[in-house]
């Protein structure tokens, strides 16, 4: 039970995380085998798969980072029946236009030295050669996915806005024990059908209507309207839905505590937390802000998925 006062005041040092970086997206997966008992053995396991920064020749790295500097050598940490994990990525920037300019440079020279153009064989090796030669100059360039995994119902959160870098977090995990089954969340019942409910005014209790929406032609899925910022019981929008659009995203609020876009494959985004007042205090200990927004953050988001659960029948295995 994660219990608020109406208005939140966290104190923040500037260039610190927070919660807006943390958790602005969260695809859910559950897990189906066994997860270390303590955050130090999660950690050694999670050292199989260590950051290690991309080497001359490395396009892309990724790993294990630990989750804030003053956490130690520990990559996990264990709060209120949760696992905070930060995965880090490293990346090249070498775009195909830089490798292009060189290829042709190449190309001319070698036309002027053997008066004859190169054929395909050897514009390849020349492009393997440009691209081997200019890599270790590319600037690099760094990102970061937050995750967590909740122990009680073993579901892995991951902030991420697209199913490619979930899937990204989700190989490394799997490398780092070598084996791990994982499955998108499904509830037994489909989601859709809760938001079509919310939407035209049957919201259960603790669930409310937002001020976005998105909505997609049943006859024609490249056909999408998008609602921002408009009162969604005005009947000229509530019609859309009763005249055949399915409804495909919804702003709703949650407990009068949290505000996000649920859409029908349960995937939550653009998370805030309502009523929170952000300052900055530079005497504030920005580890036990941290711990603190994390509790605030799952124990929040496990209320909604435990709602959920209940109110779509389940999950489907």
């Amino acid at each position: 039970m994660v219990t608020l006062p109406a208005k939140i005041r966290i104190l923040r040092r500037p260039g610190a995380p927070d919660l807006a970086t943390m958790f602005r997206n969260v695809r859910y997966y559950r897990l189906d085998s066994d997860w270390p008992e303590t955050e130090e053995a999660l950690s050694r396991m999670l050292e199989n798969s260590e950051f290690t920064p991309c080497g001359p020749l490395t396009e892309r790295s990724s790993g294990w980072v630990a989750v804030y500097p003053d956490t130690g050598e520990l990559l996990a940490r264990r709060l209120n029946g949760a696992d905070l994990i930060k995965l880090r990525s490293q990346s090249r920037v070498l775009p195909p236009s830089v490798i292009n300019e060189e290829l042709e440079e190449r190309i001319e020279a070698f036309r002027n030295r053997m008066q004859e153009v190169p054929g395909p064989r050897e514009k390849r090796r020349m492009k393997a050669e440009a691209r081997d030669e200019l890599l270790p100059k590319a600037l690099l360039k760094s990102d970061r996915i937050w995750g967590f995994v909740d122990l009680k119902e073993k579901l892995i959160g991951i902030d991420a806005a697209q199913t490619s870098v979930a899937e990204r977090f989700l190989r490394r995990l799997r490398a780092a024990f070598g084996d791990l089954v994982i499955f998108p969340l499904q509830y037994r019942q489909p989601v859709s059908e809760l938001l079509t409910g919310i939407f035209l005014g049957d919201a259960p209790d603790r669930f409310a209507v937002g001020r976005e929406c998105r909505m997609q032609d049943a006859g024609d899925t490249g056909s999408i309207v998008r609602w921002t910022d408009f009162d969604l019981s005005d009947n000229t929008i509530r019609n859309h839905v009763a005249d055949g659009m399915r409804l495909t995203h919804l702003a709703i609020e949650y407990d009068s505590i949290l505000g996000c876009v649920l859409d029908e494959n349960g995937v939550i985004s653009k998370l805030r937390f309502l009523g929170m007042d952000e300052n900055t205090d530079d005497n504030n200990d920005p580890l036990a802000r941290l711990d603190a927004e994390f509790v605030l953050a799952t124990g929040t988001l496990r209320k909604l998925v435990a709602d959920l659960k209940k109110l779509l029948g389940g999950f489907t295995r």
